[in-house]
């Protein structure tokens, strides 16, 4: 979030500050969600993916040059 900061101190109305708690009620959902998904069996399946993705991408380079696996 960017901050302005104003020279005269300014009034919110309601809605403003609806909007606020709403953006912020966002953000901790957000927040709860990135932490849920950074957890260990997260991070387990995702180097699974780029373990299998890297292997297929080397055998592919190599069939390529016309190294093919035995």
């Amino acid at each position: 979030m960017t901050t302005l900061t104003a020279p005269v101190a300014s009034t919110t109305t309601s809605f403003e500050r609806a909007l606020l708690r709403t953006a912020a009620t966002l953000d901790a959902y957000v927040t709860m969600r990135l932490t849920r998904r950074a957890g260990a069996e997260h991070r387990l399946a995702s180097i699974a993916q780029h373990d299998a993705v890297a292997s297929r991408a080397a055998a592919q380079a190599r069939g390529a040059i016309g190294i093919l696996p035995r």
